[in-house]
């Protein structure tokens, strides 16, 4: 097991989504088959809720994996390719709960840019982990974990002096 802290943040507005979307599933399902279409629906909706959330932000999970592994150079470019794509087609991002069947309340934009910073802060690189938080909360000034972070760093570079 990681020792490395992962946080999940759900969005009940999100699960609602996601229910409302495994009801669809189930109810084609049911329309199509009644002896089996539960089972086929609830089993459509798995496959592809899963299948959504490992090819679409593929990169994103390659830097937690790496992260996990406490690799964390190693996750740094998959986290800015994460950025990158998640920049490039936003809405993906934003409608998260449809696209992807994604319940978490924090954007792949926004956890890509505190991972960027965690993962810069892990090998040392304190400036470029500032910019970064910095970044985050410039973008998501609600931020709770940048805003930790960057009052833990204050707080050690008081103490340093």
């Amino acid at each position: 097991m990681s020792r490395t802290p992962i946080v999940r943040q759900i969005s009940w507005p999100n699960v609602a989504i996601n229910l409302l979307v495994l009801f669809v599933f189930i109810l084609v399902g049911w329309s199509l088959d009644p002896s089996n279409g539960v089972l086929f629906g609830a089993a459509s909706y798995l496959i592809c809720s899963y299948a959504l959330r490992t090819l679409i932000p593929r990169d994103h999970r390659a830097a937690i994996a790496h992260c996990k592994r406490q690799q964390f150079a190693e996750a740094i470019p998959r986290f800015h390719n994460s950025l990158t794509f998640f920049e490039r087609h936003p809405w993906l991002d934003r409608l998260r709960a449809i696209t992807m069947l994604s319940a978490s309340a924090m954007s792949y934009r926004e956890m890509a840019l505190v991972s960027l910073a965690f993962c810069y802060a892990q090998i040392g690189d304190g400036k470029k982990a500032r910019e970064y938080y910095e970044q985050c909360l410039r973008e998501f000034p609600d931020n709770g974990m940048a805003q930790a972070s960057l009052r833990l760093m204050d707080a050690g570079t008081q103490r340093a002096t």
